[in-house]
Parts: C-alpha cells; sequence; structure tokens
C-alpha cells in the first residue's frame, strides 16, 4: 500500500501556498488542516508568537532574506519533510519544525508529508 500511497501523493491536486503576509498562526491552522501535522516556528530556538507574519519574524531574525509580497512557497504531499523545512528557511528566512498532528514529535525529514500524515515513520 505504501507504493500506492506515494504516487497519490504526487498526483494529489492538494497543494499549501504561504505567502510572506499571513500571520504564522494562520500558515499553521492551514498547514493542520491541509496536511493533518503540525508546523512550529522558530525565532532562534524559541517558539515565535503566532501573531507575527512570515515578513515581520523575518526582520526579527538576524539571516538577511529579501522577502517582498510575491514571495511565496508551494508544498505538496510528496515534498519531503526536510525539503520543506528548508524551502521555508531558503525563502522566508525562518526555521520551521514539522511534527504529528499533536505537535509532540518531529517528523523524520526523509518521510514525505504525506507519509508524515498517514503516520508511517
Amino acid at each position: 500500500m505504501g507504493l500506492f500511497d506515494n504516487l497519490k501523493d504526487r498526483f494529489n491536486k492538494a497543494e499549501f501556498t504561504v505567502a510572506p503576509n499571513k500571520k504564522l498562526k494562520t500558515i499553521s491552522k492551514e498547514f493542520l488542516e491541509t496536511f493533518d501535522l503540525q508546523l512550529a516556528f522558530y525565532k532562534g530556538k524559541q517558539l515565535a508568537d503566532g501573531d507575527l507574519t512570515l515578513n515581520q519574524l523575518n526582520q526579527k531574525t538576524t539571516k538577511e532574506i529579501n522577502t517582498h509580497s510575491s514571495s511565496s512557497l508551494k508544498i505538496k504531499g510528496s515534498t519531503k519533510v526536510g525539503d520543506a523545512e528548508k524551502m521555508f528557511n531558503e525563502t522566508f528566512g525562518v526555521t520551521v519544525q514539522i511534527k504529528d498532528k499533536a505537535g509532540k514529535f518531529c517528523v523524520p525529514n526523509e518521510k514525505t508529508i504525506g507519509q508524515a500524515a498517514r503516520g508511517e515513520y
């Protein structure tokens, strides 16, 4: 069944799009609704304030990233967890961790978002 599920993830039309003007808590809520997984944003080693937008959080970090209103990223079920986390860092200059639905455990980077959503780790 794993091979079939992986193929389904590739062709699934569900796509998660992130824009820099959204609040972190909104992005996290939409991520949970789309993939049934938690998305945690960090400023350094501390959880970031959910009322900040991605642009506002980027301004509070030391890493210089050019985020403008047209910057966005798209994540699908076939995207590996580690790649999705790296895309957030490269696009918006923020650190994220993808966690299980309860938000207790980080999902291994080599798993796809679809596998993680199905609890295959």
